[in-house]
């Protein structure tokens, strides 16, 4: 079954030209040139990836992008002409899987959707592999009391609930399905952004700062340790 792709865009001439592109590489299609129409159709229906302007008319893609992670994990990707860090930051803090600044290439775009939807699949069961620790059930990361829970995008510590972005959840995944094994920055770009990232490798830094406010500070544990000139490391739960 083909892809389903929600292309937001106010621009009619660009939009357009996108959805024959996609559309003659077999993905199924729809527009929306709004900001609520945009967040009205994707909480409607069931999409793979949308891809989602920031500037937009009656509510912009960042507020939409907000809006939708609260109801649903389909995977964005940003569309803007907007390319300072810390709007690309912005954007991926708000829960983008990746971002694209216009002018692009269309090629450059195509391969972007297809690291997309393969990285994060919207109705796959999700699971360990590999280093990964002993799932406590189908699609589900244990380390100690935290679980993560792949298919409801879900991380509870002892219970409580975490509040993760996007991008802050699939940096744990990454990091939990490789316990014990020492992941560098580079690695960590490659696997949770999906591509070779231009620029400098301390976004890692970021949010394994955010990973750390949120679980080592509040619930008293030392989960993500760092290995000075080499990167980041979960190890084993050791009871």
């Amino acid at each position: 079954m083909s892809a389903r792709i929600l292309v937001v865009e106010d621009e009619e001439k660009l939009a357009r030209f996108v959805e024959l592109e996609l559309k003659h590489e077999g993905y199924e299609v729809r527009t929306q040139g709004s900001g609520r129409a945009a967040l009205a159709e994707a909480l409607a229906g069931t999409y793979d990836l949308i891809l989602l302007d920031i500037m937009l008319p009656e509510l912009n893609g960042l507020e939409v992008l907000r809006r939708l992670n609260k109801e649903k994990p389909t995977p964005v990707i940003l569309l803007t002409a907007r390319d300072a860090v810390m709007d690309k930051v912005s954007g991926l803090d708000a829960g983008a899987v990746d971002y694209v600044t216009k002018p692009f290439a269309i090629e450059e775009l195509l391969a972007r959707i297809r690291v997309a939807l393969k990285l994060h699949p919207v109705n796959a069961p999700g699971g360990a592999s590999g280093n990964a620790p002993a799932p406590v059930s189908e699609g589900q990361l244990l380390w100690g009391p935290l679980i993560l829970d792949i298919p409801r995008h879900r991380v509870t510590m002892d219970g409580h609930e975490i509040s993760l972005t996007n991008r802050e959840f699939l940096m744990l995944q990454t990091l939990l399905e490789n316990t014990d094994i020492v992941l560098s920055r580079d690695t960590l770009l490659e696997k949770v952004c999906g591509y070779e990232y231009v620029g400098e490798t301390n976004v890692i830094d970021v949010y394994i700062r955010y990973l750390r406010s949120k679980i080592d500070d509040v619930f008293s544990v030392k989960m993500i340790r760092t290995v000075r000139g080499v990167g980041y490391v979960i190890n084993a739960w050791e009871s």
